[in-house]
């Protein structure tokens, strides 16, 4: 789905992280740092981390062998983690954990299981973009997806407000490599065909 707004090429973009009601199943790859035999280790392995550990993780990445969508570092593992210089290699790429952006927590599973049901969403030359559902989706489970995001970007933009005014332009639904239709009213004609008069019952 695709929110065009009306707003100015140069000031702040809306972006954030939402987690949807039905989640789009992605196959994100997520490197959870810490102690290998804690119980933390044991919970992100049972919350879908790909790689979990410490000085194996670290000998992978200086080998350049970076097998990884994005890095969260346990509060215990974060020392080791500086020491081992992670921001060299992590940084450039922006992988490197930091309790700024959320990813060296306390409880690794947690954010886990939010990165693995959630997804980022960015103002791209004003347009934001975000997968919202997939061919197998139920209507009243696009609906909620669509309502949920909808009111996230307008939830983003009204705390923008005060720095720049942004307003909604158009919302345009589509499927992957394919046309677009408008979601902004009715956009059928008078000779359109119903959905009652598509059925084959």
């Amino acid at each position: 789905m695709a929110i065009k707004l009306k707003t100015l090429k140069n000031g702040p973009v809306v972006r954030n992280r939402l987690r949807l009601p039905h989640p789009v199943k992605t196959d994100l790859r997520i490197c959870v740092i810490c102690p290998p035999d804690s119980a933390h280790a044991t919970a992100a392995k049972a919350a879908g981390a790909t790689l979990v550990g410490e000085e194996e993780i670290f000998e992978a990445v200086k080998d350049g062998r970076i097998e990884f969508d994005r890095c969260i570092c346990q509060v215990d593992s974060l020392a080791k983690m500086n020491k081992a210089q992670m921001g060299r290699f992590l940084g450039p790429r922006g992988l490197m954990p930091s309790a700024k952006m959320g990813t060296v927590v306390k409880d690794p599973s947690a954010v886990l299981k939010d990165l693995i049901g959630g997804a980022e969403y960015r103002e791209r030359l004003g347009v934001v973009r975000m997968a919202i559902g997939q061919l197998g989706f139920t209507p009243e489970e696009m609906q909620r997806n669509i309502r949920v995001f909808m009111e996230a970007v307008k939830k983003d933009m009204g705390q923008l407000s005060e720095k720049i005014n942004k307003e909604l332009a158009e919302v345009v639904l589509s499927s992957t490599n394919s046309p677009g239709f408008s979601l902004n009213g009715d956009f059928r004609t008078p000779n359109s065909v119903t959905p009652r008069e598509l059925s084959t019952s």
